[in-house]
């Protein structure tokens, strides 16, 4: 058997003996980073979708111009990372938002101190959120996962060429998915009632998202170039 140490553990080793304080080494990733984006900006977007908006004839709500940045980020750990580390970022960020709608219903439910004046609105505001969690989370898991399980599916198809197919097809299909089991469920709670504004609203929601990660594809295709770099991915140089 050889008693060689794998890199770093010569280091730990002299410091046990030495008694000197130790600690677990940070991985350089950036796989990391990139779920910590994309876990913050679901949890973001949950707490503006909230909010209907209405732009002219154009019906959607507060979240419309940050949760595409979500897809993003999803395109790039699955086409950088596979699905099964996809999926880990894609659970790690429902968790995340279940702490904070538990979070929220405490927060509310404390007493106010008599100089606080903001309670109602307080709670108004994120009081939304738990009646909506189960629209978004719904929609978050279909369209992640659908979004991600395409690109990696195509992938496996295509190898390392025709990357546009791969961000475009899995757009489509994750966005679709996404926005048809979110829109119908949450389009009441925001105060959207007629079968008209419903369609409405799905079908700005689906292209506006796909159009703005069509719009993005060239920035995607720079991140995914930067971050395949970074992680020394096989043939990236």
């Amino acid at each position: 058997m050889s008693n060689r140490l794998a890199p770093g553990q010569g280091d730990t080793a002299a410091a046990v003996s030495s008694g000197k304080a130790r600690f677990v080494p940070v991985n350089q990733s950036a796989y990391p980073v990139l779920v910590a984006l994309f876990v913050a900006i679901f949890v973001i977007s949950n707490i503006t979708a909230t909010k209907g908006v209405s732009l002219g004839f154009l019906i959607t709500d507060g979240a419309f111009f940050l949760f595409p940045a979500a897809y993003v980020i999803g395109d790039v750990l699955a086409e950088v990372y596979g699905f099964k580390a996809t999926r880990r970022a894609i659970w790690t960020g429902f968790g995340v938002m279940l702490l904070a709608v538990v979070s929220f219903y405490i927060a509310i439910a404390l007493p106010a101190a008599d100089f606080y004046e903001g309670q109602p609105a307080f709670a108004e505001v994120l009081g939304l959120v738990p009646r909506i969690v189960f629209a978004s989370l719904a929609g978050y898991l279909v369209g992640q996962l659908l979004n991600s399980w395409a690109l990696v599916k195509i992938k496996e198809k295509t190898g390392e060429k025709s990357l546009w197919a791969r961000l475009l097809g899995s757009t489509i299909v994750g966005e679709f998915g996404d926005t048809l089991v979110f829109c119908l469920i949450a389009a009441p709670v925001i105060g959207i009632t007629t079968f008209g504004d419903t369609v409405n609203y799905t079908v700005v929601g689906f292209i506006w998202k796909t159009l703005v990660e069509v719009v993005m594809m060239p920035v995607t295709y720079m991140v995914i170039a930067w971050v395949k770099k970074r992680e020394n991915y096989p043939g990236v140089h």
